[in-house]
């Protein structure tokens, strides 16, 4: 039997989220985003963890950076495809998928029609973080887009009255 104290905790509490970060991960995953930006340049990552039953939760991220070291030399994120073999690699090495994306905007965390036309990963269901202000605190769930990439290669946007439901930050 698989049992989770935590796992359970965060069911009752969040019932009807579709997306968990554990709080220690989420905060340094925005220190660690706030760093690589320098507060004058985009930057992101990969979120890694579990995905069951409709629910995705994160336990892990890789910097873009830390695969494609010009990733962030623009002043958007421009991820050169050969780097994803990377990044499966590591998928592979922790048993573990990508159950997202994140990165940071100068301004608001609204997506631009680069990130529109360019999804990190064109699958159904994969979902995208968009945090604003270079990820500047205090950074509050209500405030970062989030998008859902859809079969016909659009996207839907996560509200901000149903964010909280949706995404679960905490145990």
């Amino acid at each position: 039997m698989n049992f989770s104290i935590a796992r359970t905790m965060r069911h009752l509490l969040a019932p009807d989220h579709r997306l968990s970060c554990p709080t220690r991960i989420w905060k340094q995953l925005l220190q660690d985003l706030r760093e690589r930006g320098r507060g004058r340049r985009e930057s992101g990552a990969f979120l890694l963890g579990s995905k069951d039953s409709g629910h995705r939760h994160i336990m892990h991220y890789v910097l873009y950076d830390d695969l494609d070291p010009h990733s962030l030399d623009t002043g958007i994120v421009t991820f050169d495809g050969q780097h994803y073999g990377k990044l499966w690699a590591i998928c592979r090495e922790r048993q573990e998928s990508v159950v997202a994306d994140v990165h940071v905007h100068p301004g608001s965390s609204h997506q631009s029609q680069s990130d529109r036309d360019h999804p990190m990963l064109s699958v159904a269901g994969h979902l995208s973080l968009i945090i604003p202000d270079f990820a500047r605190a205090p950074i509050r769930r209500d405030d970062i887009g989030i998008y859902e990439y859809r079969h016909d290669g659009g996207w839907d946007a996560i509200h901000g009255r149903d964010r909280k439901r949706f995404f679960y930050i905490g145990w």
